[in-house]
This record gives structure tokens, sequence and C-alpha cells, in this order.
């Protein structure tokens, strides 16, 4: 049964690495091929050697990168499928035998199969151009057809190889894990393993902490589900009891207990970018360490809700959308520099400095709470490249804040109700979002408008309950904090929503300024 099982294993392996590395050993020869094809299309003197009829010095060049690129071919020829260059110098001046640059000599790339003079081989066509941008002719590479068929048998021999040898390994490593599994076993009777882990896992179900238990040979002994989950979700992942805590968890450092019977209590413990809050204490029986548990729970998860209710979460995404766009510019101008395009390149960054200064101009002449409106730049970042146009209205207004306190609540609810409104659009093809700051003496009113689908009638007394979310699994969250901070500035929120036609958030809250703005 066993041996079955493994026959079949290795041969789903070898169908599913065939199918997967052949195909791309084949993709990565043409993609050679093409790639030396465009960049002797890209070289003046191709294209000045066709305008010319120069056949001597494109000859020449073709000649001295064959051999050092391992392919078999490189033919230039004009638009009249007259060779420029060929392996046998004969040939030259001759039309191009074997076919297959018709669609080469429509502008367009291929790649296909053919026979010429020097048998069947793959060959890459790529149209080259003149400093005008007219088509001049196509520049051909060929890799042997009968060197590609060698390579992927290679590669499919290899394997074979490797498949085999995991699999003696496999069987070897199976062997000494069955004999470590009865070593393990030798005291207990299957019986008794049965009634040991069903009083243990219901003893372990009832608690929503996670808790792993160690011997005093510093092996697991237990482990909860919500441990599993908490350990999988940092990355630690595999079969625990019976395991060296050292080698399963080596962080923790629990084995240590079990000489020095100092509980650790309240302890942070950084594990994969997880921070687990935990408390480790030894088990002591008749005067004796006889082990030690911990007790842990994920403090990521606890502190979630704060960083949400203290719009950390917002800030960083506002920075994220902002370092996304800038990414996107950067790759634009470094494509623009490797195919020296240096004067597009100027406009490019002239109009994007211009555009930038733009909005900055706008953002800054409305919103003079440096922290909003650095905020508010990273949301129409964000906006822009989910395709939807936040427009800030012409006539609003917003006066520094006098103290933090402010200003963050006001991030807190603008940012969600974007992001609300931002999630209505996803079905909506032109996508607005209005947002409007107006400030009457002590009081600011910000309103908030999409042209999305709107709030059905049945669902708008309990979109402010905390976790109600018609967008799946662990959403909810963001309407619910609009209404707590709200309510902790002593405010007013507002919903008008016609189904089909959008909706409008309007928020009245108390606002106290600076002395300067006042």
């Amino acid at each position: 049964m066993v041996c079955s099982v493994v026959t079949l294993v290795l041969l789903l392996l070898y169908v599913i690495f065939r199918n997967q590395i052949i195909p791309q050993t084949r993709q990565n020869l043409e993609d050679k091929a093409i790639t030396i094809a465009r960049t002797i299309a890209m070289m003046p003197l191709i294209s000045d050697g066709l305008i010319q009829g120069r056949s001597e010095e494109i000859q020449a060049y073709t000649t001295r990168i064959t051999r050092p690129n391992d392919i078999m071919f490189v033919v230039v020829i004009d638009m009249n499928s007259i060779r420029y260059s060929h392996p046998d110098a004969s040939y030259v001046g001759k039309p191009f035998a074997g076919g297959g640059q018709d669609i080469a000599l429509r502008g367009e790339e291929s790649v296909s199969e053919g026979e010429g003079t020097l048998g069947k081989s793959i060959r890459a066509f790529v149209p080259v151009y003149d400093g005008r941008g007219y088509q001049v002719g196509i520049v051909v590479v060929g890799l042997s057809l009968e060197k590609v068929h060698r390579i992927i048998s290679h590669n499919e021999w290899t394997i074979i190889a490797i498949l085999l040898s995991g699999a003696l390994l496999g069987a070897l490593g199976a062997i000494v894990l069955a004999r470590r599994i009865k070593q393990m076993m030798l005291w207990l009777e299957p019986s008794e393993i049965s009634k040991l882990l069903e009083e243990r896992s219901a003893m372990l179900q009832s608690t929503r902490e996670g808790i792993l238990a160690i011997d005093d040979n510093a092996n697991i002994t237990l482990i909860n589900l919500e441990a599993e989950r908490l350990l999988r979700q940092a990355g630690i992942k595999g079969e625990a009891l019976r395991q060296p805590v050292s080698e399963y968890w080596p962080t923790l450092r629990l084995e240590n207990m079990l000489n020095s019977g100092v509980a650790k209590l309240d302890e942070e413990i950084d594990l994969n970018g997880t921070t687990l809050l935990a408390n480790s204490l030894p088990i002591w029986v008749k005067g004796a360490i006889v082990g030690a548990i911990v007790t842990f729970r994920d403090k990521t998860e606890i502190s979630h809700l704060a960083e949400r209710l203290s719009g950390v979460s917002l800030y960083a995404e506002a920075l994220r959308g902002q370092a996304h766009e800038f990414m996107n510019k950067l790759h634009v101008i470094m494509g623009m520099t490797h195919m020296g395009l240096y004067e597009d390149l100027q406009h490019y960054i002239y109009g994007t400095v211009n555009n930038y200064q733009n909005e900055i101009g706008s953002i800054t002449r409305h919103i003079k709470d440096p922290v909003m409106a650095g905020f508010l730049l990273g949301k129409l970042s964000r906006a822009r490249e989910a395709g939807i146009q936040l427009i800030l209205a012409e006539d609003c207004y917003l006066p520094s804040a006098k103290g933090s306190e402010i200003i963050h609540e006001l991030i807190t609810i603008v940012g969600n109700l974007l992001d609300n409104a931002m999630d209505a659009l996803n079905e909506t093809d032109n996508k607005e979002i209005h947002l409007a700051f107006h400030y009457q003496t002590d009081r600011l009113i910000c309103t908030v408008i999409d042209n999305g689908s709107g709030v059905p009638e049945s669902i708008r007394k309990e979109i402010y309950e905390q976790g109600f979310s018609t967008k799946g699994e662990d959403r909810g969250m963001g309407l619910y904090l609009v209404q707590r901070s709200v309510n902790r500035m002593n405010g007013h929120l507002t919903l008008h929503t016609t189904e089909g036609h959008g909706t409008e958030f309007i928020v009245e809250v108390p606002y106290i300024v600076e002395d300067d703005d006042a």
C-alpha cells in the first residue's frame, strides 16, 4: 500500500514537473533568441546598413556575435527579404529561405520553427526601424532545433534523477521516523493514548488562550488548537507533540525554565513579525520540576482595534499609497532612461512635477492643518490608483486644530468615510467622491459624497454596529469607528442615501482652532 502511494506520488510529481519545466525550457530559449534579435535590431549599424545597402558591415557584425551567444545564425534581411548577412557569406544578397517573415514585415515580432539552408531551427523575427520610426528590415536569430530538443531531453532526465533521489531519501527518512515513533509508543497502549487525547482535547478547547506544555526532557506534551493557530499564523507549522520545544519554537526558550524554575510573566515575544504576550511557569510535582507550561495571546490582535481607533493604520495606508505611486513614476523614468527618450523624459518629469505641485497647492490652500493635508495627499494617490476621482470642494476650508486630539479623531472619521466610499464604488463606472470641509465659529462640517449604489434601507440602522459588513469577513469596523469618534467629539453624524444614486455622510463636530487661524 505504501509503495503504491509513493509510486503514485512520484508519477504525479514527474507529470507536474515535466509539464512545467519542459515548456519553460523551450520558452526560455525562445526568449533568449528574441532578446538577442531585439538588441541587434536596435543597433544603428544595422538600420544604417539596410538604408545605405552596406551588407559588409552587417555581415562582419553578425559574424562576431553569433558564436559567443551560442546561437545557430543571425540573418538580417531588408523589406524585400534579401539577406544582408548569413553564416555562409555566399548566401548574402539572396532571398531569405524558410519563410515566416511575413508577420515581422508587418512590424510585429514573432517566433516560429522553420527549415532553411542550415537545417531546422527556432527563429525569432524582430523588425528594424530607422531613426524616424520607419521599418527598414528584419533581424532573424535562429537556434538549432536539434540542440533545443537535446537540452529539453537533458532536463527531463534531470527531473527523473531528482525524483528518484528524493524517493530514496524519503524512504530512508520514513524508516527512521517510523522507528522513532515506535520507540515513543512502547509504554502506552492505543486505548490509553485515545483516552488521554480525548480528555485533554475537551479541556484544551474550553480556553481561547494558546497553551503549550513540555515535560522534563523539554519535549512538547500538550498544545491546543488556539496555540497551533497562533503559531501557524506566525509561520511555525508541523507536528508539535513530542518534539523538542527548542526546535519547534526556539525563541520561547521554555527549556531554560526546567533548570532555573523562575516564572516569566507578561513577556512579549516577537515571532516572525507576530508579537505574543506570554506567561511561562514551571510545573512542580512533589518538590521537583517535571515540566513547564506557557499560555499566550496575540498582542497584535489585541492592539489591532487600538491602532484602528488611533488612526495609525489610516496614516500608514496613506503613506503606502504615495509610496506606490512614487515607485510607478520611478519605473516610468527608469524605462524611458533605458530607451534613451531623454526629451520625452524631460516633458514627463515637468508634467509630473507641475501636477504634483498643483495638487499640493490645492490641498494647502484649503487645508491648513499639515497632518490632515499630508493625509489627504496620500488618499488622493490611493484614489488615483483605484481609478477614482477624489474631488475637494473649491469653497472648503479647514484651519489648524488647536490640539492634536481633535485632528487625530477627525482623521479617523474622514479616513474611514473615504475608505467606505471607495469600497462602495467597486461596481461603478464613473467613480467620484466629493469631500468638503466648512468651518463656522468653533464648529466644523465635513461632507463625504459618493456616486455608488447607495445603502439599502434594510441595513441603514445596522451599518454602525461593530463587525457588521456586506463585504465579507474581518470587516465592519469603519463606520463603527466613525460613529465612536463622532460621539467622543460630541458631534453628530447624518446619512443621506438613495439606492442607485449614491450616499452622503455629513459630520458636524466641535472644532477649536489655533489662535493664528481663529
